[in-house]
């Protein structure tokens, strides 16, 4: 329990400082004492629900961020419950080339809770520095995971600036693959505009080499079947 009430609290600490907060303000906005909170954010002492639900709450975060979850603990979906490329998969990765600055976009995404049907809760931490801090990216987003016989969806929200939406779509993925092809249907902020890029998936990191930003980089016949079909498919 100690180890869980560490995490639980450098999750506190890390989120409350990326949101500009000092303690005496988290504080107030959970009538809490900054003593109290520093102990939390020490693993001193363990975080009760409810708190841990007003916390999330004055941090503007889902409360799934907040947790630890025990790697031996995970019970990750029995096959059939998610197409093959997602089966038994909490995390898994993506990868996209911006050309704006010439350089990859790492992306994680982790699968939080299971609502009904194949709908799932979903978080993405996208353009990070290291796998390790992936949490201290320049974009969090949050939203739902959704298969279908065909096709997986994710429907996501940036959670620090609500009107960037993005939609994701894989195709095929309930055939089994180390990777997959997706298509990234979203808003650019510099300059603020529609845009759409392809993004690589993967259940493994990839080594990022001169290979990888080749398949990421939109290549001729990407722009053979643009003009042919007049918009901007990923297959």
């Amino acid at each position: 329990m100690v180890q869980v009430g560490a995490e639980v609290g450098r999750q506190i600490r890390r989120i409350r400082k990326m949101r500009g907060m000092t303690l005496a303000e988290l504080s107030e906005a959970v009538c809490k004492s900054k003593s109290t909170l520093s102990k939390y954010e020490a693993g001193e002492i363990s975080v009760d629900v409810q708190t841990l639900y007003e916390l999330a709450g004055a941090l503007r975060v889902p409360v799934e961020q907040l947790l630890y979850r025990l790697p031996e603990r995970e019970a990750p979906p029995s096959a059939g419950e998610s197409p093959a490329f997602f089966s038994g998969v909490r995390r898994f990765y993506a990868d996209l080339f911006d050309g704006r600055s010439g350089q990859l976009i790492r992306c994680v995404f982790e699968v939080l809770s299971r609502e009904e049907g194949e709908r799932s809760r979903v978080v993405l931490y996208m353009n990070f520095r290291e796998y390790e801090s992936c949490e201290d990216c320049e974009n969090t987003y949050r939203g739902y995971i959704e298969h279908y016989d065909a096709l997986t969806d994710m429907r996501l929200t940036n959670q620090d600036t609500p009107m960037e939406k993005a939609s994701v779509q894989i195709l095929a993925s309930f055939l089994d693959s180390d990777t997959k092809w997706g298509l990234w249907c979203g808003l650019s902020s510099r300059p603020m505009m529609p845009i759409a890029a392809k993004m690589l998936f993967s259940r493994e990191r990839l080594k990022e080499d001169e290979e990888l930003l080749r398949r990421l980089k939109i290549s001729r016949e990407d722009i053979r079947l643009l003009c042919l079909y007049n918009m901007f498919p990923v297959i």
